[in-house]
């Protein structure tokens, strides 16, 4: 039986229609190839009361941490949009959109679930790691998009019937993605198929839209500003008209929004998504931290005499400088024993992911109370076994090492630890950048001062198979939905 729910999302539905068909129109007659959907103040008033009505039931739900989230969220329309919703930052506030001709075809409970949808992403602080992930180069927005959507819909029920699933993702990508593993570990997987997808010889084009089966798709031929088809590729695209805003602002403000809307208990994997992040008080994560560290990293520089002095020209004893470009990078890791080799292999790929756009070079530095080992690394695959080892931890050693080393100059230090050594170091780091990354069994690091940034890891969890470590384990700070199954 149709409600009077059912009845005002039809009509709105026939009078978006309505709208678009004026503004083709008016494109096709006039040639005016500028011209857009006029919303009249009585559509936006009564698609925005039906939005209410949707926040309501929100509200009332046992989820009732959306609702009160949305509640906080500017909102306006957007006929472009190739997704029934999508979210931004503008202005210090997030804003939710909404495309009448995707959004009015679902049911109530549809539409309580893409508006979840883009919380959750929000939350996530996908937003953020979208776009550092574009400005790397190594992954297509179809691939971001597809792995974030994945995490983000394994906590979701009554989705429309084209979004990227699970199953979806698997089935047409002749994949075996297990469920509730890490953003990043979707993202892997799915670029990994990407890529060999294109490097096929037979050039068979694959289909990268999840269309809805709607056959009234003349609108979206006609004009193409406006959209009523769903496409994966293009579905968060809204993302990059965020204001350009750093990180960590938009971290806190994302934490106050969070604040203000936690009204009740929430499900287990939202609750553990939140505390991850309000436990970051704000601050990046490691590896984010460690990429805007490389940027303000100065090069090495070596002596000519085919440039005077800058400083002091007028001198022509003097000999002039030109940056070599190269960062020297040393990586400590604390071999007592507290860090497993899987942990270590997946840390260092990380920094060799994010250092691969400098010319660098990476010393990795064995030492418990002294220095075991020290050998370069260019690829994964040069990383060695650690050398076996149980016994007490130094952090002094390395910060020695890299003082006396006279045939090269380190610009920054690296170094993984549980956190448990010296009270006080012997020597004082000299002339390069110190990181600390505590791994996910540490605490705290002993040190009173560590001369440098402390971060840490997520806690892990261990295997009972041995000391192997899954890559969920690793999670980016911040960026990854807890991977745990929902209770249900």
């Amino acid at each position: 039986m149709e409600t009077y729910f059912d009845k005002q999302k039809d009509e709105l539905y026939d009078r978006a229609i309505q709208l678009v068909e004026n503004a083709t129109e008016l494109r096709v007659d006039g040639n005016d190839k500028s011209a857009q959907i006029e919303i009249s103040e009585d559509f936006r008033r009564d698609f925005f009361s039906l939005i209410d009505k949707v926040n309501f039931n929100l509200m009332e739900d046992n989820d009732n941490f959306y609702g009160y989230f949305l509640f906080q969220m500017n909102r306006d329309i957007k006929f472009d949009m190739s997704s029934p919703s999508g979210v931004n930052f503008k202005r210090a506030k997030y804003v939710i959109y909404f495309n009448p001709l995707l959004f009015l075809k679902l049911d109530m409970k549809q539409m309580e679930t893409t508006i979840k949808h883009e919380i959750l992403h929000v939350v996530s602080l996908h937003l953020v790691r979208a776009k550092e992930l574009k400005e790397s180069g190594k992954y297509s927005t179809l691939a971001i998009n597809l792995a974030m959507d994945v995490v983000v819909n394994q906590y979701l029920k009554y989705l429309p019937p084209y979004c990227a699933t699970l199953e979806w993702v698997n089935l047409n990508y002749s994949l075996k993605l297990e469920p509730y593993q890490t953003f990043e570990y979707y993202l892997e997987k799915i670029q990994i198929e990407l890529d060999l997808q294109e490097e096929n010889e037979d050039g068979e084009e694959h289909d990268t839209n999840i269309s809805d089966g709607d056959d009234n798709t003349n609108l979206e031929d006609e004009n193409k500003d406006f959209s009523n088809e769903y496409d994966q590729q293009m579905t968060h695209d809204i993302w990059d008209d965020s204001d350009d805003i750093d990180e960590k602002t938009m971290s806190e403000f994302t934490q106050k929004f969070v604040s203000l809307s936690q009204k009740g208990r929430n499900p287990d994997y939202l609750e553990g998504l939140i505390s991850s992040l309000k436990s970051k008080n704000g601050e990046l994560p490691w590896n984010l931290y460690l990429k805007k560290i490389m940027g303000t990293i100065e090069a090495n520089k070596k002596k000519t005499i085919t440039r005077r002095s800058r400083r002091q020209p007028n001198r022509l004893d003097l000999r002039g400088e030109l940056r070599n470009h190269k960062a020297e990078i040393a990586v400590a890791i604390d071999i007592s024993g507290s860090i497993s080799d899987e942990e270590f292999k997946q840390v260092i790929k990380e920094v060799l992911a994010i250092v691969k756009n400098y010319n660098h070079e990476i010393t990795i530095i064995e030492c418990d109370k002294e220095i075991k080992r020290a050998y370069k690394v260019k690829k994964l695959k040069d990383v060695q076994d650690r050398v076996a080892t149980g016994g007490a931890t130094e952090f002094s050693p390395v910060f020695e090492y890299l003082n006396n080393n006279k045939s090269k100059k380190y610009n920054m230090l690296i170094y993984f630890t549980d956190g448990k050594g010296e009270n006080t170091l012997k020597v004082k780091p000299r002339g390069y950048k110190v990181l600390w990354v505590i791994s996910g069994k540490g605490d705290k690091l002993s040190l009173k001062n560590p001369y440098g940034a402390v971060k840490k890891l997520s806690k892990v969890e261990e295997k009972s198979n041995g000391n192997m470590l899954d890559l969920k384990d690793i999670m980016n700070d911040g960026y990854s939905m807890n991977n745990q199954q929902p209770i249900i």
